[in-house]
């Protein structure tokens, strides 16, 4: 007789291996420590997520070990920003540990106050920040309004995949949607190779096999193409016709965050950004 797991021990065991994958990923540096000329371990060690986050180094363990322990809200937000989750990640670990976040609009701590300013500064050249899985952690003002109202979307649906394969105004303004979409999703595939068996990952996976045939159908030719730069052609409801060179610059390891920019290519669509940015509301 096969003998089903109960949902809390599936919980246990997803939350366990979601923090080792975050704890892997990220380097001492950047999070302020000395690497040392002795490490062997990736990423962070326990004890060291331990103490950035002030909580006992055997009970981190034990979380790790998915043992049957309660983790707090207040813990749980501690763990979150010493692990330098971005908000797809930081809802998921609430989720997996079955509390509700004190601060579900906490902002991402790898997108920086220097950072949000150099955006700012690119105005009215559209950028943003995003994460290797596309979700989009920072925009400026002209990016806001490039594709659609992102600001008037939820979080958790301000990731490129989802709107892409979803959203009709984001659809409606790529003038060659089909042939975007196909190398949009051969660069998610070739990014989730190092992501398999992350849950956040095969969550935006299977929302996106039941939310869009026209992602199943692409997704089964099983297409790769490495991230890279490429002009797009944007057809914005509110200014017309954007000629752009589309650049990522990536801010530390390739499975982090990354500056994405949209380069006018000639005065004509210059000008036209700068009709947009004046038409997009100033952050409060």
């Amino acid at each position: 007789m096969t003998t089903v797991a109960p949902e809390s021990d599936l919980r246990r065991h997803e939350l366990a291996d979601f923090l080792r994958s975050r704890r892997e990923r990220i380097t001492p540096e950047q999070v302020g420590l000395v690497r040392g000329r002795r490490r062997r371990t990736p990423g962070l060690r326990r004890e060291e997520v331990a103490q950035l986050s002030a909580v006992g180094v055997t009970w981190y363990t034990w979380l790790e070990q998915a043992r049957e322990i309660q983790v707090s809200p207040q813990v749980l937000d501690a763990l979150a920003r010493a692990l330098l989750l971005d908000s797809s990640e930081r809802a998921h670990l609430f989720a997996l540990a079955g509390s509700t976040d004190p601060a579900p609009n906490t902002r991402c701590p790898s997108v920086t106050p220097a950072l949000r300013a150099m955006l700012d500064q690119l105005d009215p050249i559209p950028a943003c920040v995003q994460n290797s899985r596309y979700d989009i952690l920072a925009h400026n003002r002209t990016y806001g309004r490039l594709l659609c109202d992102l600001d008037a979307l939820p979080p958790a649906d301000r990731n490129c995949m989802w709107l892409a394969f979803t959203n009709a105004d984001w659809r409606a303004s790529l003038v060659d949607m089909p042939e975007m979409n196909r190398l949009l999703a051969a660069k998610f595939r070739a990014s989730m190779a190092g992501h398999l068996a992350e849950p956040a990952w095969k969550t935006l996976l299977a929302r996106l096999e039941a939310a869009s045939p026209e992602f199943r159908e692409i997704w089964a030719r099983h297409e790769v193409v490495s991230a890279g730069g490429n002009t797009k052609y944007i057809r914005n409801a509110h200014v017309g016709l954007l000629r752009l060179e589309h650049t990522s610059l990536w801010l530390g390891p390739a499975s982090g965050a990354r500056l994405t920019t949209f380069v006018p290519l000639d005065e004509e669509t210059r000008e036209r950004l700068g009709r947009l940015r004046d038409l997009s509301p100033v952050p409060a």
